[in-house]
């Protein structure tokens, strides 16, 4: 097709009609057909490195372009997650590539993070104690590695606590909310 306008044009231009037009016309043509394909060229060669790398796979939590989920599918032009809050978002594959990725899936143990504010007048090393054994309640606490649990900074109401239980990543927002629920009541 291409050739067939370029014989046309160079016919034309052999008997002396101008032509100048026909071409710019057609490079335009051609830079903006190019333009509107970089972007989807950008999301298939991503799409490609992502399969070859595999820094996750579906079924997989993870963080990516600013989107955190569960993994549904992984195509060659986006990828489909499934949000904590129930919505499916795809995400182009070039954004995925240049940007951060966050796998939570990917390590068999996970630690959570949490602070626990104690009063001034509180025997910070009693609070350790006894978040200590609250902590060993919870179901799906790792003994091993054992929770982490110590003096972190000091505010200007008391002491604050690192209180950092481990578990396997599907157990993450169960310990989470329960390791809370332990620090409140404890």
């Amino acid at each position: 097709m291409t050739l067939t306008v370029v014989l046309v044009i160079g016919i034309l231009g052999f008997f002396g009609v101008q032509t100048t037009t026909f071409a710019a016309v057609i490079a335009a043509a051609g830079v903006a057909i190019g333009m509107a394909w970089s972007g989807l060229l950008a999301n298939f060669a991503a799409g490609i490195f992502l399969m070859v790398l595999r820094p996750f796979k579906v079924g997989d939590a993870v963080s990516v372009a600013g989107v955190a989920g569960q993994v549904r599918e992984i195509g060659l032009f986006a990828t489909t997650l499934d949000t904590p809050d129930g919505v499916q978002t795809l995400v182009g594959n070039n954004k995925i590539f240049s940007d951060t990725i966050q796998n939570f899936s990917a390590n068999p143990v996970r630690r959570v993070d949490l602070k626990a504010q104690l009063a001034s007048s509180a025997d910070h090393a009693e609070a350790i104690r006894l978040l200590s054994e609250a902590l060993a309640r919870i179901p799906n606490v790792l003994a091993a590695p054992r929770p982490d649990i110590g003096l972190l900074e000091f505010s200007a109401l008391g002491p604050v606590l690192a209180v950092r239980p481990y578990c396997a990543p599907e157990h993450y927002w169960q310990v989470y909310f329960d390791s809370n629920r332990a620090i409140r009541e404890t």
